[in-house]
């Protein structure tokens, strides 16, 4: 809270405030500094508070974030950003696979948790993914700081192509591509309002479009992991060993929906609606400053040469290839 705080008097400073740097994308640099200096003073006990505010803050705050949408706005984004978010993420999970056991030559289950990780929601997805391969831990800790140093880096590129030009994108287009291809909500949310609100506002509802497809996608992970057990067992053995999937939905992602479904009937008055809005960004805030004390170049140290190289090049790819299938949407619908 202390951090966000002075994010806050930061991106209230007159020249800062005059090239739109939003206080979550200070919050994160803060972070950073901090945990490459005064981290490792201080009492570990503190940890526990940095974890909720990544975590549960986040949460919260991406459900209260509902209050900036309404169903129609939902509609204004319209057959491109459904179609974009889906194309992005079947590719993205495919090539991630692909490249993962045949080209780097990792094991399925460190494919399988990078790729979530890049196409679907970063650490959130990773985490739920896991639930269904119950691998190794240190698997899954490699995924997520892989996803969670690439993604940190979207959230700072995206925008600085965007005001350069570069992209020959709308503000509602540009929304559709940083949400449909950029890894955390935390992220996303940095990247749009680093541009402007509107930006902003469609970046989330099409993020949040890809996170709720998690659902589905562990779904068929459930299902291919269990015709390969099948394959490898053999059919007599295989019904004994035939374990149900345990699906994990997002229950932030609900809640979203819910309040974006209540926004939509314009039941608050404005002001308290605005009062609600203020209070949920600086929550975001504070898990932004959370997700920066979190990243540390030791992660990419743990994470290794192969599955960094894996990371890296669905980065580009969601870089590149994510602004293709957004033009290629857009052109269609």
């Amino acid at each position: 809270m202390l951090l966000s705080f002075i994010a806050y008097l930061i991106a209230m400073i007159p020249a800062i405030k005059s090239i739109g740097i939003s206080p979550l994308i200070i919050g994160i640099i803060i972070g950073i500094i901090y945990a490459h200096t005064l981290k490792h003073k201080t009492p570990i006990r503190w940890s526990s508070g940095v974890i909720f505010s990544a975590k549960r803050v986040l949460r919260i705050a991406i459900i209260f974030f509902g209050f900036n949408l309404s169903f129609q706005l939902i509609i204004s984004v319209g057959m491109a950003g459904l179609v974009a978010s889906i194309l992005v993420l079947a590719s993205t999970f495919i090539i991630g696979i692909v490249l993962g056991q045949r080209v780097f030559g990792l094991d399925r289950d460190s494919s399988i948790l990078i790729a979530s990780g890049s196409s679907v929601c970063g650490a959130a997805a990773v985490l739920a993914t896991e639930s269904v391969l119950k691998s190794e831990a240190y698997k899954t800790a490699m995924a997520v700081g892989t996803v969670v140093i690439f993604g940190t880096l979207a959230m700072f590129i995206y925008p600085l192509l965007m005001k350069s030009g570069i992209l020959h994108l709308s503000d509602t287009g540009y929304g559709i591509y940083a949400g449909s291809s950029i890894h955390e909500v935390a992220q996303v949310v940095a990247a749009g309002s680093a541009v402007n609100h509107h930006a902003e506002v469609v970046s989330v509802t099409v993020k949040m479009i890809r996170v709720m497809m998690i659902a589905p996608l562990l779904i068929i992970v459930g299902l291919v992991i269990a015709y390969q057990a099948k394959r490898v067992i053999g059919k007599a053995s295989a019904s004994s060993n035939n374990a149900k999937v345990k699906l994990v939905i997002p229950w932030f992602a609900v809640g979203f929906i819910v309040v974006a479904g209540f926004n939509s009937f314009n039941l608050l008055p404005q002001s308290l609606v605005s009062g609600i809005l203020h209070i949920d960004q600086f929550m975001l805030t504070m898990a932004m400053t959370a997700l920066g004390i979190e990243t540390h170049i030791s992660k990419f140290k743990q994470a290794g040469l192969k599955p960094a190289l894996l990371s890296l090049i669905l980065f580009i790819w969601l870089i590149f290839g994510g602004l293709l299938i957004t033009h290629l949407s857009l052109m269609v619908f």
